[in-house]
């Protein structure tokens, strides 16, 4: 364990120049380009408390996820939204700072919703702490959540509370061949019934299901079901570590949409998962025309992955309304007024 809290309180004070807060670095690719001279948090280390029967967890933010999934496994615990990891050194500050939820997400719940608490230093050097470690405690203005996916932009987050649940008593995998317009018809009809679906992929025609839960509800749910097929070992964290074949290209937009959204006519390949809110698409369509897609039934489309030219042309997250960016702009102000953290890293002016 290691506290590197003054450290970065000296840093802050003395900074002349934008900083660039980064952990492992797994998540650079996401959000725009860092820029700053780099404050790196990694060294900051160490789980400071947990409490498996009062469900949380509370670690700094240089602990490796890899540490704090190892010790909740331990007690038959884990981080039920399932956080990509992209690498064998991601961090829990960085976990929190992306924002990012596996495949459980739709039936779990997303990182933020998981934040009991975190402490962090603002862009004055101040040291503060909202939230609590246990859920009674969270009370008032839930800023810690809001500190969930904003990369940095508005504070050097420390240490973060999580709350945690048990692992499911039963799991297991379907596959069902069936074209995407079926699937996402199937996904919508399963989501109306009572069926212990906590995960779905749909690729290139076929249709991935998880199931978690008691054992019975499990059971019954593969009899109602059908057979089907069984998936390779390790689908799941290949997906959740974005591993699989259809990630490994150069340009990924992440479209989230209502899962009621009908299929979407662009070109190019698609992954869906989230019962069919999350849709990835692999294309060369012009952004605009993928944006307008998105927004005409009632979601948003982000820049992903791609090379920073492209991301600097046309931006990571889609433009918000001038009712939102001035909310966000008053927030970047209140936590950080000189700008030095991560700039340009969710918009570019800011």
């Amino acid at each position: 364990m290691s506290d590197l809290s003054e450290q970065f309180i000296e840093r802050i004070k003395s900074a002349n120049a934008p900083l660039c807060i980064r952990g492992s670095g797994s998540k650079d690719f996401h959000g725009n380009t860092p820029r700053g001279d780099v404050l790196e948090t990694a060294g900051h280390t160490g789980i400071v408390a947990y409490e498996p029967t009062e469900l949380f967890i509370t670690a700094r933010c240089g602990t490796p996820l890899a540490e704090i999934e190892a010790a909740l496994n331990e007690k038959g615990q884990c981080l039920p939204f399932e956080p990509p990891r992209f690498a064998a050194d991601s961090t829990v500050g960085g976990m929190v700072a992306a924002g990012l939820s596996g495949p459980r997400r739709a039936s779990a719940g997303s990182v933020r919703d998981y934040v009991l608490g975190v402490k962090l230093i603002d862009g004055q050097a101040r040291e503060l702490a909202f939230g609590g470690q246990v859920m009674k405690n969270v009370a008032g203005y839930d800023v810690s959540r809001l500190i969930a996916g904003s990369l940095g932009t508005l504070g050097l987050i420390t240490a973060v509370s999580l709350k945690v649940l048990p692992q499911p008593v039963a799991e297991t995998t379907l596959r069902f061949e069936m074209n995407q317009g079926e699937a996402l018809d199937q996904l919508n009809r399963w989501a109306g019934q009572p069926l212990p679906i906590v995960a779905s992929c749909w690729e290139n025609g076929v249709l991935t299901l998880r199931l978690a839960g008691a054992r019975a509800a499990v059971e019954a749910a593969q009899l109602k079901l059908g057979a089907g097929e069984t998936a390779p070992d390790g689908f799941w964290n290949d997906l959740r570590d974005q591993r699989l074949p259809f990630f490994a290209v150069e340009t990924l937009w992440r479209l989230s949409v209502p899962s009621l959204a009908p299929r979407l006519d662009l070109p190019g390949e698609q992954l869906i998962e989230w019962g069919g809110a999350l849709r990835w698409l692999s294309s060369d369509a012009a952004p605009e025309t993928i944006r307008a897609a998105a927004a005409a039934v009632g979601g948003s489309a982000t820049l992903y992955r791609a090379p920073p030219g492209l991301k600097a042309q046309v931006g990571t997250f889609a433009p918000l309304s001038a009712p939102l960016m001035t909310l966000h702009r008053n927030l970047k102000v209140a936590f950080d007024p000189q700008g030095i953290f991560n700039p340009g890293r969710m918009y570019p002016d800011f």
